[in-house]
C-alpha cells in the first residue's frame, strides 16, 4: 500500500487502490523522462513523417526519403542527423549510399501503436463512478 505524500494528504481519495497503481506507475521518474524524450520525437511532424517512411520501406538513403516525402533532401539530412544522435536511427553505408533504418525498437513500437493515416480514433468508453 502506498502512502499519499504529505503535499498531497489534503486530496480526497475515492479509490486508494487506483490510486497505489497510479503512484507505483511513477515511481521511476528516469524511465519517464526516457519515455517523454521518444515521445517528443515522434511529436514533429518532419521526424514523425522520416521515420513511418522508414518503418515502411526498411534501409532508405536519404534522396530516397526526399522523393517519398517532398521533404527537401538538406531538411531530410538534417533531421537524419538529430535521429541519429539520440539513437533512434542508424546509417549503414553500402558504397557511396548511406542508407538509414530505425535502431530503436521502442519507437518502432510507438509507431506501430500510433495508427496509420486516416485510421479513425477508437470509441471512447465511459463508466460509471
Amino acid at each position: 500500500m502506498h502512502l499519499l505524500p504529505t503535499e498531497r494528504s489534503r486530496h480526497r481519495v475515492i479509490d486508494s487502490e487506483r490510486v497505489c497503481r497510479a503512484i507505483a506507475a511513477l515511481d521511476d521518474t528516469a524511465a519517464l523522462r526516457q519515455r517523454a524524450r521518444r515521445f517528443a520525437l515522434l511529436a514533429d511532424p518532419t521526424r514523425l513523417t522520416l521515420l513511418t517512411c522508414i518503418q515502411a520501406a526498411g534501409p532508405i538513403s536519404v534522396s530516397d526519403l526526399a522523393a517519398a516525402t517532398g521533404i527537401a533532401d538538406t531538411t531530410v539530412s538534417q533531421t537524419l542527423r538529430h535521429l541519429r544522435a539520440s539513437q533512434t536511427v542508424e546509417a549503414d553505408r553500402d558504397g557511396r549510399v548511406v542508407r538509414y533504418r530505425l535502431a530503436d525498437p521502442t519507437v518502432a513500437a510507438l509507431l506501430n501503436g500510433a495508427g496509420a493515416p486516416g485510421d479513425a480514433a477508437p470509441a471512447r468508453r465511459h463508466r460509471a463512478t
